[in-house]
This record gives C-alpha cells, structure tokens and sequence, in this order.
C-alpha cells in the first residue's frame, strides 16, 4: 500500500485547505506543476526548435492513457474540453423528425445542452429508473455521465451500453467526473465516445481534455475541424500537402491543429503518477473515505444523504443536506473556514479524492456541528 501521508505531501494545496472539493477541481500534484514548468523553460532553452518532438512526447501520453483506460495509443485524440469531444458525435449525425437523444436527469449542461440543441430530434430526459427503457429504436444518441456531478449518482455504463447495441444507438459516455479516482475499462463497456476533462479527478491543467473514439466509429465520423494536422503527411512540414486531406485511421485525426502542450504535458505527468500508484489501490481508497464520509456525516452531523435513498450514488461525491439549512450559504461559511466543498442543487455536495484524509473529514464535521445546529 501507498504511504498516503507521503502521497498527500505531493499536492501543495493541501497544506493551507481541507479541500473536499475534487468534483470541481483536482489539486496537481508537484509533478504536474514541474512537467508544464521543464516544458515552458525547454522553449525558451531550444526556441522551439524541436516542436516536432513534441508530439513524440504526446504520442507517449496516449500510450499511457491507454494504459489508464484499457485500450491503444492510436484511440485516443486530445481536444481542448470535454464540450468539444462530447459535440463531435451529436454534431455529425443526419438529424431527422422522431430522433430521439436520451439523457438522465440532473446530468452535466453538456449533456443536457446537447440533448436540446437540434431542432430536428427530441430530447429525452428521464430518471434512472426509467432509462433503459426509454433506449429503443428512435433512440439515436445516449449521452451520459459515469457520476452525476451534482447527486454522484453511478449509472451501470454496461448496462446502457448493452441497450445501446441492441437498439442500433449511439453511445457518448463522459468520464470526467471518476476517471482518476475510479477504475475505468473501455474495453469492457466499449462505447463508442469517452471523453474524460482532466482538471477535476484526473488531476491535470485546465485545457487538457482527451477523448477515445471506438475504431468502429472512425470508418465514418468525420472530423468537426480540420486544420494544418488534418492530413496523414502533416510532420512533413517543410512541404505540407496542399491538396484535400488524407485523414489518418487513428483518432489523431480529430485534433486538427497545435495541441495545448503546457495541459498537455501536465497531464501526461499526472496519468503517469495515478499508473504508478496504481488505479485499482486509488479506487480502493478513494471510496474507503467516501463512506467514511458518509458514516461521519449521518452520525455527527445528522445529514441526510442521497445515498440512504439511492444506492447508485454510494461514490465519491456525496450529496447531503440538512433540514431548513441553505447548503449554498453552508459551503460560503466552510469557506470561510478554508473548507472548501460546494452547493449543487439544493445539497452539500462532498467529494473525497486519495490524498484526502480521515482528518478533513473530521474537521468539515465539526464545523458542520458548529454551523448547523
């Protein structure tokens, strides 16, 4: 097991805050900071003469992502954020009258957005309990998240991805709200677009966002830009093709144009310090002190959770709210405190991350006693 108190040290931000806070922003660990810093002072070193090895060092990043999720270096393109890769497959279909896009309720506005942005097709929204259901043969596009942002419900992704098979829909799956603190396998749930924004879980710069495309999908998505990177030749710079663009068969040919190296190299830093921890022993931890949370919140403070109603929301957001107490002005007052939690909806929302404690927990507790009573 990880000597967690070490782990902890490795996030800066932590020695000033009791951060609860990872479903909104990841901290970076030192060696994030310092892989975006080697890179800016590499530029000013070489002037940017060995751009091109960039990419080589990207090509790396994809490799160990693959790693991270199950799957190979050529699935994986970057884009910018999470809204640019979830549009990419709601943006290439041939809307008609009686399409339907599904979504769950209290999802993330990008899927939610999304769902109602196409005059043509209707969107559905409908609880859990009635989702899988309401896949059937009008059903062109399910779009969800692996935890709502805002209850920390855990939809079964293999289930929807089983009913999106047998219906002929597609299947758009946003990891950014566990992929970093849960395990993921893409290669069980096969969907045919995941994409995971690394500044929360995943514990990376803002800017760095990546996506994995099924190669099913590849033989006909077309890209939503193209740019300088379009065609296959694009490292042949000095004589760049100049007639229509031959794309690549590796998702690489979704990106276009310059990639966010900074972000980016922040990333590859962080993916490697989560595969060198080990995802399966985060996870273990990460939940550990979810319900720690949870039992700590229930018995000293006389939350009521989500959970005790929903058993899919036993992960490492915490939804809690207390009778007759404005959660918005409760997590202004932690503020204050320099806890650092947020309000969603109506709730308290708490979210536990590996370099949290026991001792956050304890101390969000009893300023909860204090604050609520």
């Amino acid at each position: 097991m990880p000597d967690w108190r070490a782990v902890r040290n490795e996030f800066p931000a932590l020695q000033n805050w009791t951060y609860l806070n990872s479903a909104t922003f990841g901290q970076l660990p030192r060696c994030a900071s310092a892989a975006v810093n080697a890179h800016l002072a590499s530029r000013d070193e070489l002037a940017c003469s060995n751009f091109l090895d960039w990419y080589n060092d990207a090509d790396r990043i994809r490799a160990d992502i693959g790693l991270l999720i199950h799957c190979e270096a050529g699935d994986i393109a970057f884009f910018p954020n999470a809204a640019s890769g979830s549009s990419l497959l709601a943006n290439a279909i041939d809307w008609q009258p009686g399409d339907q896009i599904l979504t769950l309720e209290h999802e993330f506005p990008n899927q939610l957005y999304i769902a109602q942005a196409y005059p043509k097709a209707e969107a559905v929204i409908v609880p859990w309990p009635r989702f899988l259901e309401s896949i059937t043969s009008r059903t062109r596009l399910v779009m969800i998240s692996t935890a709502s942002y805002s209850t920390g419900q855990m939809p079964p992704c293999d289930q929807v991805a089983e009913a999106c098979r047998k219906a002929g829909a597609l299947f758009s799956l946003d990891g950014t709200q566990s992929l970093g603190a849960l395990p993921f396998d893409v290669s069980t749930i096969q969907p045919d677009l995941f994409v995971v924004d690394g500044y929360k879980w995943l514990l990376s710069p803002n800017g760095a966002t990546f996506a994995y495309i099924h190669p099913r999908v590849r033989e006909w998505l077309r890209p939503n830009v193209f740019g300088w990177r379009s065609d296959k030749r694009w490292r042949q710079v000095n004589e760049l093709h100049q007639g229509a663009p031959e794309l690549k068969s590796e998702a690489e040919r979704y990106e276009g144009g310059f990639l966010a190296f900074p972000a980016l190299y922040g990333m590859g830093a962080s993916v490697r310090f989560l595969l060198d921890l080990g995802p399966e022993t985060i996870g273990a931890r990460v939940l550990e002190l979810a319900e720690y949370a949870r039992q700590q919140l229930r018995h000293r403070t006389g939350a009521k959770l989500l959970a005790d109603t929903n058993p899919l929301c036993n992960g490492p957001i915490l939804a809690a709210h207390w009778p007759g107490v404005d959660s918005s002005e409760l997590s202004a007052q932690l503020k204050q405190r320099r806890i650092l939690t947020s309000a969603r909806h109506g709730n308290l929302r708490v979210s536990t991350h590996f370099y949290n404690d026991e001792q956050d927990i304890d101390t969000l507790c009893s300023a909860i006693q204090e604050l609520v009573r």
